[in-house]
């Protein structure tokens, strides 16, 4: 049999964790395969029995629904996953048991591994969305010593949020609204300041609302990141652009999260080469 590994989810037709799985593993020539298997919400304990019996199986990725659901049923969490209070990769042991880890965090980061290496004596993240995604790049902000405002449309929520994953004193909500609408606010000279903005909702994607965003609210030299894949180049990107702004895509994440799940499951590193250009071309064909 051949040793695989998988993405699990409901709905998962759409996941492109196949492609960029594969593609790792052609390019090394590694004798595995991954797949993608829809799992529903009653299914899942039934699935992770089967799964921890099978010699073959290295594990899978977890996507929306099951981040949290899954929790319960592994006999370790990962220290990182733990505190983000989500799943994304579940890796099976030797002993058959179920370990389960958080990527989406490292994912997140990658892009912004320069910028943060760097010393600024002020760093700030404008954060919209409330979700699971956002559970993560809030514990990765807060590791790097940003300052948060979380935006939703449930303030309470996004309150919760910040309390619940440690953030402490000195940190924001804002209700979504707000960033929708001009202001007038006058930013500081902000040289030697770090500044990032985060699309960390499903708005702008297709089938769903724009996001509404006054670039009034995004400080000079911002970083504007968004983890949306569906469409790649979203309004709010498009916007950055012709505000001079650096970008960032939501395949940025998802490669990056990828690849560290990949070699959990197949102990080797993903080949990862003129950043990824050829990937991408392949999951936007």
């Amino acid at each position: 049999m051949t040793r695989y590994a998988e993405v699990i989810g409901d709905p998962i037709a759409q996941s492109k964790s196949p492609a960029i799985h594969g593609y790792w593993l052609e390019k090394l020539g590694l004798d595995a395969d991954y797949r993608h298997c829809l799992v529903h919400a009653a299914e899942l304990e039934g699935y992770l029995t089967k799964r921890a019996a099978d010699p073959d199986w290295l594990g899978c990725n977890v996507t929306m629904p099951h981040k949290q659901a899954v929790m319960p049923h592994l006999a370790r969490l990962d220290p990182l996953a733990e505190k983000v209070g989500a799943v994304n990769t579940i890796v099976r042991e030797a002993d058959g048991s179920l370990t389960g880890y958080n990527t989406d965090v490292a994912g997140f980061l990658e892009p912004l591994q320069d910028e943060l290496a760097k010393q600024h004596y002020f760093r700030m993240a404008r954060i919209i969305g409330t979700g699971g995604a956002a559970r993560a790049i809030i514990v990765g902000l807060l590791e790097h010593g940003l300052t948060l405002v979380v935006a939703g449309r449930n303030t309470a929520k996004a309150q919760g949020l910040l309390d619940e994953l440690g953030a402490g004193e000195g940190h924001h909500v804002a209700p979504l609204d707000h960033f929708a609408e001009a202001s007038d606010f006058q930013f500081d000279d902000r040289e030697g300041c770090f500044d990032l903005v985060v699309n960390a909702s499903a708005l702008g994607m297709v089938g769903q609302p724009p996001l509404a965003l006054d670039f009034s609210h995004v400080p000079p030299g911002s970083v504007v990141y968004d983890i949306v894949t569906a469409p790649l180049d979203t309004p709010l990107l498009e916007e950055a652009r012709a505000q001079g702004l650096r970008t960032v895509d939501g395949l940025s994440m998802l490669i990056g999260q990828a690849a560290v799940a990949f070699e959990k499951f197949f102990g080797a590193a993903p080949p990862r080469v003129d950043g990824d250009a050829e990937l991408r071309r392949i999951l936007t064909q």
